[in-house]
């Protein structure tokens, strides 16, 4: 029996949100600094670090190439081997279901002395990657992917890369982050022009570890790097997690949470402004600053929330929360429009239409597009939903359920474990009535 596809969560209706919640570190960051502290000189301390399966791939793949992790939980302890200390691995890396870690890792390796071969589950391995090896040809890489454009990846080492300028096609924080973390090699500056502002979680760590990155308006640039010194991250509770609280607590009779230490980057945080516009009550509360990252409390209340036309420049910035903020459509009165998210179709699984499917099968008035879906206020009655393995689709029905007519059974859940383990114990903790089935 495949496990994974075998995990099912059956949500009741009823319960509502109160009191103080902490979900896990933030995925990106955490991703992000495993990867810069394994090349930096000296170690590199993370804390609050995500223990999911996706960074733990990350983790794993760095040890494969001689890096020593001592990972102990909430902390991490990095013995960086510098830019060029990575050792060619004995086995392809596998990278399991994590998209950022393939990605990002294709920008580092590419510049490597030795050859790698990065592969993924079946899921990884139908995503698109060359969208990340044509910019890595274009600076003198070695690569080759499958003849759909897919995993395996293949590096041959040794090249001398050379810096670009390069528009991104397409507005994606991992392309861009891959491209800086060959930048970190490339002879010249590389300069990456991006159509819509992306996450910046690179270009502020790279700064924490003593190599600073440079912006004007859209033009980002990176200069050749000599070393990047080890140092202490410490890593806010991750935004997209804590999205389908916020949209719970806006939704559900009765609710009031504050959910704390949340990282609010303003390249991060769209869905806001989104939940904002459609009526959501929602304060920032203990604003500060760490390791170079805006962190708040975020308190929610429930809230009378009214359709609306998603505004496209928001879209690239909330692309991760698309799913919660659906099911906040779905709650709210009128429709709501969203458009400008084809980037969509591309995730753990193709969220647009995974997201229509649900909304058919619980009795949601929803219309998808090629770049979006048109969502219709209703009441969800109830029904079974197949998330197709992605971890978001799961997380926002199991929302859904607390106020749906009857209950909800949310199949093929075992991948919420590579973002956001213990999802289900502290949405119980919080108020929610679900359990596995």
């Amino acid at each position: 029996m495949n496990t994974r596809r075998s995990t099912r969560f059956r949500i009741k209706p009823g319960g509502h949100i109160t009191g103080r919640i902490t979900v896990p570190g933030d995925k990106s960051i955490s991703h992000r600094a495993l990867m810069l502290g394994a090349i930096a000189e000296g170690e590199t301390t993370i804390h609050g670090f995500l223990q999911g399966e996706d960074t733990v791939a990350t983790a794993r793949a760095l040890q494969q190439m001689g890096v020593a992790i001592d990972n102990t939980g909430g902390l991490v302890r990095i013995q960086g081997v510098g830019l060029r200390g990575l050792q060619a691995s004995d086995r392809p890396i596998d990278l399991g279901n994590s998209g950022t870690s393939v990605r990002l890792m294709t920008g580092l390796l590419a510049a490597q002395s030795f050859d790698s071969t990065l592969l993924g589950d079946d899921s990884l391995m139908r995503r698109p990657m060359l969208r990340v090896i044509e910019p890595l040809r274009r600076m003198n890489a070695d690569i080759t992917c499958s003849d759909h454009g897919t995993l395996p990846v293949k590096i041959s080492g040794g090249s001398r890369l050379q810096a670009i300028d390069y528009e991104l096609p397409v507005a994606s924080a991992q392309l861009k982050t891959c491209l800086l973390l060959a930048g970190l090699y490339a002879d010249g500056i590389t300069t990456i022009v991006e159509p819509q502002t992306t996450r910046d979680h690179t270009e502020r760590m790279l700064g924490t570890f003593s190599h600073a990155t440079s912006r004007n308006e859209n033009r980002i640039t990176i200069t050749k790097a000599t070393k990047l010194v080890g140092t202490r991250i410490n890593v806010p509770a991750d935004f997209s997690s804590a999205a389908f609280f916020i949209v719970a607590a806006t939704i559900t009779p009765g609710a009031d949470v504050v959910l704390e230490n949340v990282g609010v980057n303003p390249t991060r945080n769209a869905m806001l402004k989104i939940m904002t516009l459609m009526g959501a009550d929602i304060r920032l509360q203990k604003r500060r600053v760490q390791s170079g990252e805006p962190v708040a409390d975020i308190h929610v209340k429930r809230s009378q929330l009214q359709g609306i036309d998603i505004p496209e420049a928001l879209v690239p910035v909330a692309i991760d929360e698309c799913p919660a903020i659906l099911i906040a459509a779905a709650c709210a009165e009128g429709v709501t429009r969203l458009r400008g998210a084809a980037e969509l179709r591309v995730k753990e699984s193709d969220r647009i239409q995974s997201m229509l499917e649900g909304f058919i099968a619980t009795g949601i008035q929803a219309e998808s597009r090629a770049d979006g879906i048109v969502v219709e206020g209703g009441r969800f009655k109830g029904g079974d939903v197949d998330s197709q393995g992605d971890h978001r689709i799961a997380m926002a029905f199991a929302v859904a359920g607390m106020v749906s007519g009857d209950d909800i059974v949310v199949h093929d859940c075992g991948n919420v474990a590579t973002s956001f383990p213990g999802f289900v114990a502290l949405a119980r903790q919080a108020g929610m009535v679900i359990d596995y089935v």
